[in-house]
């Protein structure tokens, strides 16, 4: 049998497998992380797409549950067998959306279950929901460690939702730096002596891009003499599109700012960015975030989430308060304004990066934590006969 059958089986547990900064981060572990430490499989409550093919690792099951809206018990059977049936060694699930089938994992008999928060949603982007921390509190007997990936995360599970201490554990997200890294490249945006502002997201109301539009606009009308080099680029899709895209209209920056879709592979237009924009109202730590600056790129965002512990304000980028366009022009004027100040901020970031945010790092960190739980529960759950099927 070879060293990768031999090797304990992770099952991630997910919603949707979709281009995005999570799933990223997910699919890179997976091919990353050594075959002979731990097997993979990813099981979908919805459905994937074509961005699965990005998971390289042979040997990879992939499973779409295919829930449907609202509450169904069916998902939780569907997940019962499948579980069954893969004995894995450790659950890992990601987000709210996932947290209530630790308890079905408990029943199935997998013997070490991990819960990652990875950000808050729009509609709740404090998280103070009640019935939603009730909910993440009712499941500490279940689940062996709630894993933020900021220290905001991290303050509030303790602080506002109530996990014990002892159940918490911080691991920072982490960034190919091989694959991220400073250059360039053209794209239809691209032009000589051009200065590209760039975001990458999904459109939704987290990410508040029209925000973003709103301060592209104030920033042409401040910077008359700039204009002709300015271009905005949001890279991505969502349910939002058809309405930012009547925003840059309304705005008549029709010229000179692109809805550029989604991309699976991020890399070659961040490289063709001068600054990396975010003005999300909620975030964990972004790995767009990560991705731009190591890139070389300096970031002007608001200072929501995780974002504050990642992004030195005056050193690697600038900081402002979420739903402040005024605001968010003036942080982006001074980098337009001020080359050398683009290019240190930039070259800033990227050291930050391959100093505390390296994909390696964060590699180590899951597998020791794996580990380290199966060393502790494993013999304990050997000796317990899951519910039969």
């Amino acid at each position: 049998m070879s060293d990768m059958k031999q090797a304990p089986l992770v099952a991630h547990l997910i919603y949707r497998l979709d281009i995005g900064g999570l799933e990223t981060l997910l699919v890179d572990a997976i091919n990353r992380m050594p075959a002979h430490r731990y097997r993979h499989a990813v099981i979908c409550l919805t459905d994937y797409t074509e961005f699965a093919e990005r998971i390289t690792r042979p040997g990879v099951e992939l499973v779409a549950l295919h829930k449907p809206p609202g509450l169904e018990l069916g998902t939780h059977k569907r997940l019962f067998k499948v579980l069954r049936a893969m004995r894995p060694d450790v659950l890992h699930t990601y987000n709210l959306g996932t947290i209530e089938y630790h308890a079905t994992a408990l029943l199935a008999g997998v013997p070490v279950r991990v819960h990652a928060e990875h950000g808050r949603d729009a509609s709740d982007p404090h998280g103070v929901n009640r019935k939603h921390n009730l909910l993440r509190r009712l499941l500490v007997p279940v689940i062996d460690r709630y894993v933020p990936v900021s220290r905001d995360l991290e303050r509030w599970l303790r602080g506002v939702v109530g996990i014990p201490q002892a159940k918490i554990e911080l691991i920072d997200n982490g960034v190919d730096t091989e694959r991220f890294r400073p250059g360039s490249f053209d794209e239809p945006w691209s032009a000589p002596g051009s200065f590209v502002i760039g975001t990458v997201g999904r459109l939704q109301d987290v990410k508040d891009q029209a925000t973003l539009i709103e301060a592209f606009a104030r920033l042409r009308a401040m910077l008359p003499e700039q204009r002709p080099r300015l271009r905005l680029v949001l890279v991505g899709d969502g349910p939002l599109r058809a309405r930012l895209e009547q925003k840059i209209v309304e705005a008549g920056l029709q010229d000179c700012a692109w809805l550029a879709g989604p991309r699976s592979d991020v890399a070659p237009p961040m490289r063709s960015f001068s600054l990396f924009a975010l003005s999300s109202i909620a975030e964990g730590t972004p790995v767009t975030m990560l991705e731009a600056m190591a890139s070389g790129l300096p970031v002007v965002s608001t200072a929501v989430g995780g974002i504050p512990d990642l992004v030195l304000d005056g050193a690697t980028g600038a900081l402002v308060p979420p739903g402040d366009p005024q605001r968010l022009a003036d942080a982006l004027a001074a980098y337009v304004l001020d080359e050398e100040r683009t290019r240190l901020h930039g070259a800033a970031g990227r050291a930050r990066i391959e100093q505390q945010y390296s994909v390696a790092a964060m590699l180590a960190h899951y597998m020791d934590l794996y580990d380290g739980l199966r060393k502790t529960k494993t013999p304990l759950q050997e000796a317990i006969t899951p519910c039969a099927e």
